[in-house]
């Protein structure tokens, strides 16, 4: 079965980068029928808040991603400490007491040389006597896992291929701090093994992340998942955008995205695929292919979501929008200023024209004449659901007028606005005594 995972920080709120991975594995996970996880990465305690524990399930909750199991690092101590003992019995990880100083002075001496500034392990050649004494005197180490310089590192990823790495020419990486608290790389290797994740998806900045880990599930004994690595977002001018790593959830909601368009704008992002707004998250998931994403930056563009959203607005039912419209706004009002929405939010934009009051812009002398003939006509119509086409084509008759000349005033003393529904639609919402009130001023 595939079991992919969503590991978020709660060090603060999911952004469009974060909502298309989890997105990604939970199309993955659901394209073969497996087991799509949420793993709270919460093993930093002073950045890390129960807030956004909060808000990152209520993001994904509201986006329809449902999880099939979640997990809290901060729980899962024990677990890693019993790894970690494994390790260290097979000398797969080591003490160091160098300082921050100590290495960044170093790392500028190689590369001062032309070298890579690659830690020179200076640590192993303390002996057992010198750890124990530093140790005894409460100077207490932080931990590096020791890679194997002598096995190659490769793996075929899903997006980019084959993968190589000279493990030779890699840092061994720091994996606990002196006081004994967890990076991210060890944890997530162990996590991963323990949840039965079989599928590995994130973003290319892990490539040289996975190149470590891959020897550390081999030293715990298990077999490495399928890693893919997908292009990181860039901004519609295409470069990073430091908005992408601060638009979030409750921004977009906030300005009337649903989640429906974020949905189909972010499954195909960064693939060949078209963005089509109508396919349901089914459909996305039984498309979702790996082999259809480019190395190229994926580009978002805020005014092509705003079109998807557009898109999928013009689509909802009345039934799915209830809740979100003016209490008197019924299904046939819904269904006439719905074509005209870039948001549901808009509506209360629309039914606020219906039910007035209207400021109808200054017209020119010969429009306002215009107008107060086309009361004098309506006055005497018969009100009906064709009542627009009945008062247009008398005025027409009797005024000469047509086209623009004799749509736009009327329109614009009837509703405040040059553009909008059908008036074909929209003049029967407004009413018979409303409109006769706005045509004559």
């Amino acid at each position: 079965m595939t079991v992919t995972r969503f590991a978020p920080s709660p060090t603060g709120r999911l952004h469009v980068g974060n909502i298309r991975t989890a997105l990604h594995n939970w199309l993955l996970a659901k394209r073969e029928g497996g087991k799509f996880l949420l793993r709270i990465d919460d093993t930093d305690a002073e950045r890390s808040r129960e807030e956004h524990v909060e808000a990152i399930r209520a993001d994904l909750t509201w986006l329809g991603l449902h999880w099939d199991g979640e997990a809290r690092q901060s729980e899962r101590f024990a677990l890693y400490e019993a790894a970690f003992e494994r390790l260290k019995a097979a000398g797969r990880v080591y003490p160091c007491w160098e300082t921050p100083q100590e290495l960044d002075l170093r790392r500028k001496v190689l590369l001062g040389r032309g070298l890579p500034p690659i830690y020179d392990r200076a640590a192993l050649k303390l002996s057992e006597d010198d750890r124990a004494a530093r140790i005894a005197a409460g100077d207490m180490p932080h931990w590096r896992f020791l890679l194997d310089h002598g096995a190659p590192i490769g793996w075929t990823d899903g997006i980019r291929g084959e993968q190589h790495f000279d493990s030779a020419q890699m840092s061994d990486p720091v994996v606990r701090r002196a006081d004994g608290s967890w990076l991210y790389m060890l944890p997530s290797v162990i996590d991963d093994i323990d949840m039965g994740v079989t599928a590995i998806l994130r973003g290319e900045d892990h490539v040289s992340n996975t190149a470590v880990q891959a020897q550390m599930f081999t030293a715990l004994g298990a077999p490495l998942p399928a890693f893919a690595h997908e292009a990181l977002l860039v901004g519609s001018e295409g470069k990073l955008s430091k908005r992408l790593g601060s638009l979030g959830v409750a921004e977009l909601r906030e300005a009337g995205t649903e989640p429906q368009a974020l949905i189909a704008l972010l499954a195909r992002l960064g693939t060949s695929d078209p963005v089509e707004a109508g396919l349901s998250v089914e459909e996305l998931a039984a498309a979702f292919d790996l082999s259809h994403f480019g190395r190229a930056p994926a580009r978002f563009d805020e005014a092509e979501l705003a079109r998807v959203n557009a898109a999928v607005v013009h689509a909802l039912p009345f039934a799915a929008v209830a809740g979100r419209l003016p209490e008197e706004m019924d299904e046939g009002a819904w269904e006439v200023v719905r074509p005209n929405l870039a948001t549901v939010a808009e509506a209360h934009d629309w039914w606020r024209v219906v039910i007035g009051p209207v400021e109808a812009p200054v017209l020119a002398e010969e429009d306002r004449a215009f107008v107060a003939q086309a009361a004098e006509v309506l006055d005497g119509l018969a009100w009906s659901d064709a009542i627009w086409k009945s008062l247009t084509e008398a005025l027409k008759a009797a005024s000469g007028r047509k086209g623009k000349a004799l749509f736009l005033p009327l329109r614009q003393v009837l509703t405040g606005m040059d553009h909008g529904p059908d008036m074909n639609a929209l003049l029967p919402l407004i009413g018979r005594d409303a409109a006769l009130d706005r045509l004559r001023g």
